[in-house]
Parts: structure tokens; C-alpha cells; sequence
């Protein structure tokens, strides 16, 4: 556990939950981030309002960036996956979405904060999953 960072870890946590409390309080919207990427697609639908989605793209995007330039540098990320690999994956957490009805951040942080039980039964299913997958691919796999 060489990148255990619990201060770092516990301040990212609030800001996340502060900031799906402030889109809840003044729009009443779900930070849900592929809610939110989902509404930039579908730009064309009656309030698809596009300005609040994008600047809180940008908020998850820059917020890193603004870290690295106060924090004067951040972790290195390294990923042991090859491409293929990571397409993969992505295409599959996508589907996942679509079919849970939503991503891990809309169930994980705002619904179970709201005491939903849909969102309950997404997340405990999103971490068995997770979990199951990681024992696999690490061990049983030989990796």
C-alpha cells in the first residue's frame, strides 16, 4: 500500500460529495456522471441544457490539473492493461450503465446518500462484480 494517501483520500471524498450536493440543492439534478455525458450526446432534447453539463465536465477534467499546479505534481498513473484490453473494459462498464441505469457515481454516491434501494442493489452488484472480476484476472487467471 504504497500509494495509501487516507488525507488526500478523505478531502477528494467530500469534494465529491459537496459537489453532488450543490447540483442537487440548486438544480436538483444527479451527479451522475453518465447522466450527465448522456445529455451532452442528446444535445437536441428539450432541456438538454448543455451549459451546467459542461462546466462540470470541465470541474472533473481541470480538477486534477489544478491539483498537479498547486500540489506541485500528483501520483503518476501507470496502467498494465494493453489497449485492446481498456476498450474492452470501457465498452463493458458502458453497458453495464445502460443496463443498471446508471453509473457507479448517479448509484454510488447520490443514491445511496438519498437511501435509494435501487441504488443499493446497483452498488452492492457493481462492487461483487468488481471484486469477482479483480480475484479472477489477479489470481485465478495467473495474473
Amino acid at each position: 500500500m504504497e500509494n495509501f494517501t487516507p488525507g488526500g483520500a478523505l478531502l477528494g471524498g467530500a469534494l465529491i460529495g459537496l459537489s453532488a450536493a450543490i447540483l442537487m440543492l440548486y438544480s436538483g439534478r444527479i451527479a451522475g456522471i453518465s447522466g450527465i455525458v448522456g445529455g451532452l450526446v442528446n444535445i437536441r432534447r428539450p432541456g438538454a441544457e448543455p451549459g451546467w453539463r459542461l462546466a462540470f465536465l470541465a470541474g472533473l477534467i481541470g480538477g486534477p490539473a489544478l491539483v498537479n499546479a498547486i500540489a506541485g505534481g500528483i501520483a503518476p498513473i501507470t496502467l498494465d492493461a494493453s489497449v485492446g484490453l481498456m476498450i474492452g473494459a470501457g465498452l463493458l462498464v458502458g453497458i453495464g450503465t445502460r443496463l443498471g441505469g446508471g453509473c457507479t457515481s448517479g448509484h454510488g454516491v447520490c443514491g445511496m446518500a438519498r437511501l435509494s434501494p435501487r441504488s443499493m442493489t446497483a452498488t452492492v452488484s457493481f462492487l461483487a462484480t468488481a471484486m469477482l472480476i479483480a480475484y479472477l484476472v489477479r489470481h485465478a487467471a495467473g495474473g
